[in-house]
Formats: structure tokens, sequence, C-alpha cells
């Protein structure tokens, strides 16, 4: 092979050497959509792909955002080495992403996607972008419609709304996207907000996506979720999660459309609300159906380990580990006023242990559901009741409360809402005299929307438990059930599991089979 080969071909367009300045004080965004509109013209002409590349630097992009073109590559140097730092000093209503392509604005579609593009090896900052008001268009990339695109070795953070948030991927792979504190704006309950969010729908019945070894914390509402598209006809099947982390989001995993997601072998913790969960809480109002969850770690999470519901079902959840969570290690519910029963649930070989309440609540109806060969133990850990005090003793830290006159039971509090002086915290743990709370918001260095507290101001930890605690608890209708096999117990030197099955005053359990 010659040697010339081996150098950087024709293709390739270094970003200095085309008006680029990479200085950190220049606004580059005008040069770099120059650059993009080029390349995209040639690509049109020749259908031969070209790579932007951007050696070290940090790379203002202000003020505008470019729209980007079919066959049009950026790469870098690697996170931290290759910045963009996305801003909007000169129009402060302006949303400004590094690259967008979207329906509404510039017509993306089915019959005009962006094909062969990949965006690998740079960091996105988008802490300097401010706006009037929260914007779901202002993250790092903003792409609909694509084909064959890749998204590899990126670090994106402190985006105002989603870090990674692109539509309707065919044949994409997103991996080793490390998505952190994205979402700025966002107040947790608004669309987006997400360090991933992947809309999904406009490709048909199937799109082919994976995502792989990605880190989200800190993300204001979602670590990775994906979600049918307002007005997309299918459920796409074809998308799978494997080896993520997702930590103190609100919500770790989210499956809020899909059709057969596989989630698995993901690290799901100390998220605020929930690990990982089904819903119809998204724009198209339509849950998730058919997936499974396996061989994940679900811990520590605020509310609930894993959450099902809106959904016709089926979902398989199996040989996960689902503990420490606040409330339910598993809790089979409706977010919306909706009777329609869930069919052919499954809850196999889990390992479920020191939640809050119960280790598997359902609280709506079922049908044919099968919760087979688990391993269900000392749950029940919060004791119900509430607790206030003030005084000498009490004090407060950035992150919890210490109380000298307090003998709790270890845990006993988890899950708990503590409120002082017109603030809520959540209580992750605690110990015999001191509560350990969930950050105010994700990614948040403290448990108080303002300053702590003053030493001896009243508090109250405010319960909404049941005196129940069990290992399974039926507290909605259920029709024609397996429970089988499964192994419920508690070996605590202070036991706190009060039932291993439990069946609520009034439910009816027709035509199932409830064995060992």
């Amino acid at each position: 092979m010659p040697v010339a080969a081996l150098h950087a071909p024709d293709d390739v367009y270094n970003a200095r050497e085309h008006g680029l300045t990479g200085n950190g004080r220049t606004n580059d965004q005008a040069a770099l959509a120059a650059l993009v509109a080029q390349l995209g013209a040639a690509y049109a002409k020749d259908r031969r792909p070209r790579v932007i590349y951007c050696p070290p630097g940090e790379y203002l992009i202000a003020d505008a955002t470019t729209v980007w073109a079919s066959g049009v590559s950026l790469t870098g140097a690697g996170a931290g080495a290759t910045r963009f730092v996305l801003a909007n000093p000169g129009a402060r209503n302006a949303v400004v992403a590094l690259a967008r392509y979207n329906e509404q604005l510039d017509g993306a579609a089915a019959e005009r996607p962006l094909s062969d593009c990949m965006f690998a090896s740079f960091e996105v900052d988008g802490a300097r972008v401010e706006l009037p008001k929260y914007d779901t268009h202002a993250k790092a990339l903003d792409l609909q419609y694509m084909v064959r695109p890749m998204f590899r070795e990126l670090h994106i953070h402190d985006t105002a709304a989603t870090g990674l948030g692109c539509d309707h991927l065919q044949d994409g792979t997103i991996q080793g996207v490390i998505a952190d504190r994205c979402g700025r704006l966002n107040s947790g309950r608004e669309p987006g907000g997400a360090g991933i969010g992947i809309g999904v729908g406009g490709w048909g019945p199937i799109e082919r996506l994976d995502i792989i070894d990605c880190i989200a914390t800190g993300n204001a509402r979602h670590g990775i979720f994906v979600e049918l598209q307002q007005g997309k006809k299918h459920r796409p099947r074809g998308i799978k999660i494997l080896g993520c982390h997702c930590v103190d989001n609100r919500y770790g995993i989210s499956d809020w459309g899909a059709e057969g997601l596989l989630v698995a072998s993901c690290i799901l913790c100390e998220n605020h609300e929930i690990g990982f969960d089904v819903s119809a809480d998204s724009v198209a109002g339509v849950a998730g159906r058919g997936g499974t969850l396996s061989e994940c770690l679900v811990d520590g999470n605020g509310r609930d380990g894993v959450t099902i519901g809106n959904t016709r079902g089926p979902y398989t959840v199996r040989a996960n580990r689902i503990s420490y969570n606040g409330r339910h290690g598993y809790y089979q519910h409706n977010s919306k006023d909706d009777p329609t029963p869930a069919r052919e649930i499954v809850i196999e070989a889990n390992d479920i242990w020191k939640n809050g309440i119960d280790g598997v609540h359902l609280g709506a109806p079922t049908i044919d559901a099968s919760i087979v060969h688990n391993r269900i133990r000392n749950n029940g850990r919060r004791v119900p009741g509430n607790v206030s005090r003030g005084g000498p003793g009490v004090s407060y830290t950035p992150n919890g409360l210490c109380d000298a006159e307090a003998h709790w039971p270890v845990d006993a509090h988890k899950g708990k809402t503590l409120l002082v002086a017109g603030m809520t915290a959540i209580v992750a743990s605690n110990r015999e005299q001191e509560l350990h709370l969930l950050p105010c918001r994700p990614g948040a260095p403290t448990a108080w929307e303002r300053h702590p507290p003053s030493e001896r101001t009243p508090y109250l930890l405010r319960d909404e438990a049941s005196r129940v605690r069990a290992g399974i608890a039926l507290a909605a209708p259920v029709s024609g059930a397996w429970i089988r096999g499964n192994r419920v117990w508690d070996n605590q030197d202070r036991c706190t599991q009060t039932h291993a099955l439990w069946t609520a005053e009034g439910v009816s359990c027709e035509d199932c089979r409830i064995e060992d």
C-alpha cells in the first residue's frame, strides 16, 4: 500500500482550513454552516459522503443553528479536546443547536431524509444558551428522519432541552454517548428534557436502532427515552437499549410508545422517581407494549423500581435485581384514567428486595399475568406514620437532615417526603439520626431549592404508606393470573414485610392459579 494512502483522503476536510478558528472567541457558526452547505451540495452531485474534521480547540457556535445536509459527517479529536460551545449572546430568543434538520422548519420527511451522517468524538456544552422560556428544540443535536446515522463517543451536557434529541432513525447506532445535566430549563414535567430522547414512528412498523453503552446522568426528565410522536400510526419495533447507565434523572429509561423494545444489562439507579417506566405520558398519549426488561440493576430509585401502565400488554420483566427503591419494587398502575386491563404481563425470575413498601404491587387491572419464580424478601422497609420535630438537636446539611434525639430504624423513612421551611425533598435513605436526601432536581448539588434551613427549624416527614407492606400485593382486579413458584420471605432481625401475598378487600381474583 502506498504511504500516501495512509494520509487523510480528499473527502476529509480540516475545519481550520475552511474558516473555523476554534479559539473560543470567534463565532464559528457561519463558517461551519457554509462548509456543511458546500459539502452537502457536493454529496448531492456525486453521492460520495464527506467528513469535517475539527482539530482540538473550542469552537463557539453562537446565535444561529446550522441546518445539516446529507452525506456530511462531523468528527473531532475526542471529548474535551474538540469542544463546541453553544451560546446566544446576540439573540436571546434564538434557539441554538449544533445541528438541525426537522420536519417543521426544514421539511424533513421519510421522502427527504438525512443520509450517511456521523457525529463522533467531540463535546457539546450548552450552558451558555439562555431563553425566556423553555423550548424543546434547544438541544445539542436536533435531527429528524435519518438513514444510517451514527452518534459515537460524544459528551453532551448542560443543554436547555434534551441533549441528543433525534427522531426517526433508520439503521442507526448511538454508542458511547455521555449526556449529563441536560434539560436545564425543563421543570421536570414538560416534554423532552432528556439526556438521549428518540422520537419514533416515522418509518412505519420497523425502525432499526441500537443505543449501546451510553451514560445519562442528572438530566431533568429522562435519562434515555423512546417516544411515539404525535400523529404517527405505528408503534415501531426494532429498537434496543443495551449496557447503559442512567443515574440521577427523574426517570431512568422510559418506553412511551415503542413496540417490542428490548432493554438489557442496564444500570438504573438513584433516579428521582422511577428506574424503568412504561406509560402513556408521551405527546401521543400511547404507552409501549411487547417489550422486555432483562438483567438490569434497578436500585435506590426515589419512588418505584419498575412501573408499567396504560398498556394493553404484553410486557416482560425478567431476571433483574430490583432493590432499595423508595416505594414499590414493581408497580402496575395507570398514570391516566384508563380502565383497560393490561394483558400478559410477565414478572419472572427477578430478585426483589428491601423496597420501601411492596415488592410487587398490582394497582391496575391485569389479565393473564404471570408472576413466577421470583425471590421476594425483606420489603416494606418504610415504617408508616408521619414524624415531626424541631428545636435543639435538629440541623441541616446540603444533602440531609440530622436529629440528635431520633432513634429511627434504618431506612424506615425511605421514599417519604420531607417538608421544611416551605421546601420539599425525597428521602433516599436514613440512619438512626440522619436522613440522606435526593437532590432538589436531577443534577443539582444540593437537596434544597434554596439554602439549607437553619438549625432548629421544624420538619415534617410525611408518609402516604399503607400499614400493609407485602411481598406481592393484589390491589386491583386480577383475571387468569399464575402466581407460582415464588419464594417470598423476611429474614431480618426486625421484620418489615407484613404479608407474603395480600389481596385488598373487595378485589376479585378470577380463574387464577396461586401456588407455593
